[in-house]
């Protein structure tokens, strides 16, 4: 059962190389993408690791923006490219943790292999406070002055926007596990659309909804279990979790869940020791 980590990154290499060390297994390989904007030297050391390699084709990740699926889309091409046969592809932050074994993860990819573990829901029917990012015009991955503005302006004069092709439109989370296949059949067929990639351009957050709507518009979609087995507390409001501390430790030591998001290793050096126990 191969699998390939996949690490979108650009806060502490330290947490990374924590990360590499309990997941240690001759199943898991790790491919680390350091956003664009960040150097990349404090992360050579981890090519010491036989299982670990640097994204070469690196994006200059936004936050919300398009150039996050585009980072996305280059380390899925990259990984495939390598001609080593992965059977799940996982796709976790710099800020994201295991809390569970390497042992666990191998038996749960065993146990589930031919299914596909994304979170969705109907944007148009259950998570409607999403359905504006998709029919107003978003200029997020831009970064000219009074981009803002423009925006106003162009959506107070425009009709609602719809996606192409009736595509129904899904989302929720960012963070998925996908056979290869099913990776790689979101990027190609966004690719092959050049008008599907330029609606998307002009959306906000498309990383929580490029890759569900693509797949619960296929034919992969009787195979998706809507889950992705990350434990997320919202609690703290916005739209940013809460970083993860050791008063948080009973209830990640009792959920299902593979790993957790976010932490913050200088401070929760603890907190990591006693999930390393689990």
């Amino acid at each position: 059962m191969k699998v390939a980590h996949l690490i979108l990154t650009y806060t502490n290499p330290k947490l990374t190389e924590r990360l590499i060390k309990r997941l240690s297994h001759p199943e898991f390989d790790f491919y680390i993408h350091v956003d664009k904007k960040f150097s990349i030297k404090p992360y050579l050391y981890l090519q010491q690791y036989p299982n670990v390699f640097l994204v070469h084709n690196r994006e200059d990740v936004r936050w919300a923006g398009y150039n996050t699926i585009k980072a996305t889309f280059k380390c899925i091409k990259e990984i495939a490219s390598t001609g080593i046969s992965y059977d799940y592809i996982n796709f976790i932050s710099g800020q994201d943790y295991p809390i569970k074994s390497a042992d666990y993860m191998v038996n749960f990819f065993e146990r589930n292999k031919g299914k596909e573990f994304i979170e969705f829901e109907n944007i148009e029917e259950q998570w409607l406070e999403a359905l504006p990012r998709i029919t107003k015009y978003h200029f997020v991955n831009f970064t000219f002055r009074g981009k803002y503005s423009l925006e106003r302006f162009v959506n107070f004069f425009t009709p609602k926007r719809k996606l192409p092709g009736d595509l129904k439109p899904y989302g929720k989370s960012m963070f998925w596990m996908l056979s290869t296949d099913c990776a790689k059949y979101v990027v190609e067929y966004v690719e092959s659309r050049p008008h599907l990639e330029r609606f998307f351009l002009f959306t906000w957050g498309s990383d929580e909804f490029i890759f569900q709507t693509v797949l619960m518009n296929s034919e992969h979609k009787d195979k998706l279990v809507n889950n992705d087995f990350r434990y997320i507390d919202w609690s703290a409001g916005g739209s940013h979790p809460k970083t993860l501390n050791i008063q948080d430790f009973e209830a990640l030591k009792n959920t299902d869940d593979l790993f957790a998001r976010k932490f913050n290793a200088n401070a929760d050096s603890k907190l990591l020791d006693m999930l390393d126990q689990l």
